[in-house]
C-alpha cells in the first residue's frame, strides 16, 4: 500500500488596507481664505506651489505667521529634492509670495505686493524674449542696410562734395563711435543655463546687477558671454554643496554672489574647493 502525501495549498494571509481618513481632530491649518484663493490662483509652477502650500503649512499649520524652516523640511514635505526646494523657495522670495526676515520665512499677507506675473523663471521665457529681440532687429533691416559695401561704387567717391574755399572741410564733425552695448540678456542665460537646477535662477537683471556685471567683465579672462559663461561653469565645479543650500541656514549662492570681484577671484586661486567663504 502507498503512502500518498497530502499537499494543502496554503493561502497568502490578506491583510485589510489600512484605511488614512483625514480627520480635524489630527491637527488642521488656519488660513484666511483670501490668501489662499491666491494661492489657488497664482500662475505658478508645480515646484513653486508645493512649496508655497508647504511653507504654508509649516506656519500657519502651527500657529505661526513666520518660522525657521530648512530646505529639508520642506523637501521631506513636497517630496521634492532639497536643490529644486531652495530654487522653488528663493523663486517665491523674489515674487513677494514668501517674506523673508533673517532665517525666517513664511507667507506674505499682503497679497497687493506679490510680483508674480512674467517674474518666475521659465526655460521658455529667456529664449523667447532673446529671440524676439534678434528677430525685430534683423528684420528691421533693408537689403541697403545689410549690403552697404556693395554701395560705395566709383561714382560715390568721385561725387563726393568739395569743402567751400577757405574752409578747412571740417563743417561736419564725423560722430563718435558708440561704445559696444553689453546683451544683458545674453549673460542673464548663459547664468541661468550652467547653474541649471543647482541655484536659484535670475529673472531679471535690474541696474544694480547691470553696474556690476560691466565692472566684471573687463576682469573675466574672456570678457563676454561666453567668458561669463566658463566662469560660471567653473564655480558650478569648484563649490562644495555648503553653496548650493545644503547648511543649516539653508542660505545658498545666486547670480548676487557671482557678480563679486572676491567671488571671481576665488574661482581662480581655486579657494572654493577647499574653506567656504563668507
Amino acid at each position: 500500500m502507498s503512502n500518498l502525501a497530502t499537499v494543502t495549498q496554503l493561502r497568502p494571509v490578506e491583510r485589510p488596507a489600512e484605511r488614512r481618513v483625514a480627520e480635524i481632530e489630527d491637527g488642521y491649518t488656519r488660513l484666511a481664505n483670501a490668501l489662499y484663493d491666491e494661492l489657488i490662483g497664482a500662475d505658478l509652477t508645480k515646484n513653486q506651489s508645493k512649496v508655497a502650500h508647504a511653507i504654508c503649512r509649516k506656519t500657519y499649520g502651527f500657529g505661526k505667521k513666520m518660522d525657521r524652516i530648512s530646505d529639508s523640511q520642506l523637501a521631506q514635505l513636497t517630496r521634492l529634492p532639497r536643490q529644486k526646494v531652495n530654487k522653488a523657495k528663493n523663486e517665491l522670495i523674489a515674487m513677494k509670495v514668501i517674506k523673508r526676515d533673517g532665517h525666517l520665512i513664511g507667507p506674505n499677507k499682503e497679497i497687493s505686493e506679490w510680483q508674480i506675473e512674467g517674474c518666475h523663471y521659465s526655460g521658455d521665457n529667456v529664449t523667447a524674449m532673446v529671440t524676439n529681440s534678434v528677430t525685430k532687429t534683423v528684420t528691421a533691416l533693408s537689403p541697403k542696410q545689410s549690403h552697404t559695401k556693395e554701395t560705395i561704387t566709383k561714382e560715390n567717391k568721385e561725387t563726393t562734395p568739395l569743402p567751400p574755399e577757405g574752409g578747412d572741410g571740417q563743417g561736419s564733425k564725423p560722430e563718435k563711435r558708440k561704445a559696444n552695448r553689453i546683451d544683458y540678456q545674453a549673460f542673464l542665460l548663459a547664468y541661468n543655463e550652467e547653474v541649471g537646477e543647482l541655484l536659484p535662477h535670475a529673472v531679471a537683471l535690474n541696474d544694480s546687477r547691470k553696474r556690476r556685471l560691466k565692472k566684471l567683465i573687463p576682469q573675466l579672462k574672456t570678457p563676454n558671454a561666453e567668458g561669463w559663461r566658463a566662469y560660471v561653469r567653473a564655480f558650478v565645479h569648484q563649490a562644495k554643496p555648503f553653496y548650493f543650500g545644503e547648511n543649516d541656514s539653508g542660505w545658498s549662492a545666486d547670480i548676487d554672489y557671482l557678480l563679486r570681484d572676491s567671488t571671481l577671484t576665488g574661482v581662480r586661486e581655486g579657494k572654493f574647493a577647499g574653506k567656504e567663504m563668507a
